[in-house]
């Protein structure tokens, strides 16, 4: 940094579950070299130790000792109404974090033992926090809060936080800058595994699809998105389902899961080229939902000057960009077919010529964003 030069990059999967693996690229030289490794990790502080191994490997490593590192970004899932930015962390920060455990069960107590053990490894870093809420804390009250007895919300803190902010706001800069008017209003739409779509007018977002957890707005992988809150009391009331099981089946069986059989879109098509009615379905909805957001988040927005698409599904699958945008053209978005199927890398319109409105491919890095941030917050 600054240069923002990739030197190392890699990834740990299947943290705690049989055949946990870790892929490790380094690049020397111009020269680029993967290791990949099978091997038990049973949990997140094992799985740092390793990345701090591998680290310093004499032939796989980039550093001599972990003390070179100076910095360490780490993604926190929520910060709540208490973290809008960036931030250093200390013992008040790592306090502050453990109390919003409740606000994110499954990934706030990861992201906590990912600061601890960083602690004990890179001695000699700045420990930084980069909330995954924190770029939707620009949001109206009108947007945030939700119509609920006003103490729920200034006595629990009960609002719609929002998510992918760190994916949002590195696209929705890049699109800014692409575009060359830092007073466009465009829509961000981050299609993966969890998906959320944000509306942002001039480089502040003002809303986006997911509340208090991630699992609301569109439909995704596992998670149901939007749903009536009466399903809920029917499942427990009148179906016999205790809570946790109606949690569980909203979060890790539903979604795309849970009306095809599969939450990986590659699957899903596959199925529908085999002619699955329910895979044609789910994929039809997915797109829907998709669609019905960026119509509502244009007329929140009062206008419109782009569409952005990114992450893994957003990025790679021209057939969901083109179902997503077709009814859309009285908001002025033509989309090029040849454009839409071509596979370059880096921003590139997916539009006609004479569209009013532009529709890009912005590829994220949220990785490169956690080190901008970092770096930007320790050299002011």
């Amino acid at each position: 940094m600054p240069e923002a030069e990739l030197v190392c990059s890699g990834l740990i999967e299947r943290i705690g579950l049989d055949n946990s693996s870790i892929t490790h690229k380094v690049i020397k030289n111009n020269i680029e070299k993967i290791l990949k490794e099978n091997l038990e990790i049973d949990d997140h502080a094992g799985g740092l130790k390793e990345v701090a191994r591998l680290l310093t490997d004499k032939e796989y490593g980039v550093i001599n000792n972990p003390d070179e590192i100076k910095i360490v970004g780490h993604r926190v899932l929520h910060g709540g109404d208490i973290f809008s930015a960036t931030t250093i962390i200390d013992e008040a920060v790592k306090d502050q974090i453990k109390k919003l455990f409740p606000l994110g069960p499954l990934h706030m107590p990861a992201n906590y033992t990912g600061i601890i053990v960083a602690e004990k490894i890179f001695t000699k870093a700045t420990q930084v926090a980069v909330f995954d809420t924190a770029f939707h804390q620009t949001m109206p009250p009108k947007a945030f809060r939700y119509a609920i007895p006003k103490e729920l919300y200034t006595t629990h803190h009960i609002r719609a936080y929002g998510f992918h902010g760190t994916s949002h706001k590195y696209v929705s800069e890049k699109a800014l800058e692409y575009l060359k008017n830092p007073d466009a209003k465009i829509i961000t739409v981050h299609l993966g595994n969890g998906s959320s779509i944000a509306a942002v007018d001039k480089g502040k977002c003002v809303d986006t699809t997911m509340g208090l957890g991630p699992l609301t707005g569109l439909i995704m992988g596992t998670r149901c998105g939007d749903i009536d809150g009466t399903v809920i009391f029917h499942m427990v009331n009148q179906l016999g389902y205790d809570i946790n099981q109606v949690d569980n089946i909203l979060n890790k069986k539903s979604g795309m899961l849970g009306l095809a059989g599969s939450s990986d879109m590659r699957d899903i098509k596959a199925e529908i080229a085999k002619g699955n009615e329910d895979a044609a379905l789910a994929y039809e909805m997915y797109a829907y939902r998709i669609r019905k957001y960026i119509g509502s988040y244009a007329a929140a927005l009062g206008g419109l000057n782009a569409v952005i698409f990114t992450g893994g599904i957003g990025e790679n699958d021209e057939s969901m960009r083109k179902l997503s945008l077709t009814g859309l053209e009285f908001l002025g978005i033509q989309l090029d077919e040849t454009k839409n199927n071509e596979r370059q890398k880096g921003i590139r319109e997916i539009n006609t010529a004479d569209s009013v409105v532009k529709a890009l491919i912005v590829p994220t890095n949220e990785e490169l964003e956690i080190a901008i941030q970092c770096y930007e917050l320790l050299n002011k």
